[in-house]
């Protein structure tokens, strides 16, 4: 169980991510070429969302991309998402790594975040390590058929060879709510930039220490939670406030450039998960050390991410549904 949740939490979640709330309307240019394909096997219980084409020419930066626009696809079927599995492909849908993909996020439209009521739910987000969420067996995320989908994304290419005619492939397992009764669970961003419309900051050279609170709306269990940062992030320190206790501090594995690698999980299912009262107030801090020698504008994230089991889950379901779009 303990290594089915790590595969499952990003996380970016854990990208990502996913991950993230990773809004990318600054001085960007998009490529209006690039489009959503989906494809649903029933058979299988698999929905697959292919992005592209996405061309990205050697030493790209994300500014110097043309970046895909927002897109949107609608869920075929009442049920529960339990798993995501991200893949990079060519145009014949040949698989291939690299770091290419500097975050991608999945938004249910309409439903509220149940800790920034204020921004869309954001159901799943992954980032250059292109973690693979499994299924945690019992529990996924509800959905029903109609529920329309917003996807964010934004792509580089610090590599010396062009990558034209690049897709990203995401396979949705589900199962279906006539054939299974799962417990549903909620996607949790604790961001250090809070409950912000852009999640992304500035670095500096040398240190770079940022904290942000939030208030819980709703009372519930965490199930784990890892995080998302970007390269020269060292760690993330999440802490309950009001009970003045740590909850997990996350130390990230950077190579000798300073580079993102991992950034570990840290569970509860131990201890019968970590429950968070209504009211009580967490503080998320990310510590960077940028070793570039100059600003990297835009350059940070910071966020712990995990799964959230509601003490109540009729009543937040309820208080999150928005209307049309």
């Amino acid at each position: 169980m303990k290594k089915i949740l790590i595969a499952c939490l990003l996380l970016f979640w854990i990208a990502t991510s996913a991950l993230a709330q990773h809004e990318h309307q600054m001085a960007m240019h998009h490529d209006p070429a690039v489009k959503l394909e989906i494809h649903d096997d029933p058979a299988a219980q698999v929905l697959t969302v292919r992005l592209g084409p996405v061309n990205l020419p050697a030493h790209a930066d994300h500014m110097a991309v043309a970046q895909p626009p927002d897109l949107f696809f609608h869920i075929p079927f009442d049920g529960w998402l339990v798993a995501y599995h991200p893949r990079l492909t060519d145009k014949a849908g040949v698989a291939f790594s690299a770091p290419l993909l500097h975050h991608v996020a999945f938004w249910n439209t309409r439903r509220s975040d149940f800790i920034c009521s204020t921004s869309e739910e954001h159901i799943f987000g992954a980032g250059t390590e292109m973690n693979d969420w499994a299924a945690v067996p019992g529990i996924g995320y509800r959905v029903h058929s109609g529920d329309r989908m917003r996807v964010s994304s934004m792509f580089y290419n610090p590599t010396g060879t062009d990558r034209r005619q690049t897709y990203l492939e995401v396979k949705m397992e589900y199962r279906l709510a006539a054939n299974a009764q799962l417990k549903s669970v909620y996607p949790a961003w604790f961001d250090v930039k809070q409950c912000a419309e852009d999640d992304q900051y500035d670095l500096k050279p040398g240190d770079n220490v940022t904290s942000g609170t939030l208030k819980m709306e709703y009372s519930g269990t965490l199930l784990g939670v890892g995080g998302h940062m970007h390269n020269y992030g060292r760690q993330l320190l999440f802490e309950n406030v009001t009970r003045k206790e740590t909850i997990a501090t996350l130390d990230s594995k950077l190579d000798g450039q300073g580079q993102l690698q991992s950034i570990p999980v840290v569970y509860f299912m131990d201890r019968g998960g970590y429950h968070l009262g209504k009211g009580e107030t967490v503080k998320v801090t990310a510590t960077y050390q940028n070793n570039s020698g100059h600003d990297l504008p835009q350059g940070a994230m910071g966020m712990v991410v995990g799964y959230f089991v509601p003490d109540n889950d009729a009543d937040m379901w309820q208080g999150l549904v928005r209307g049309e779009p």
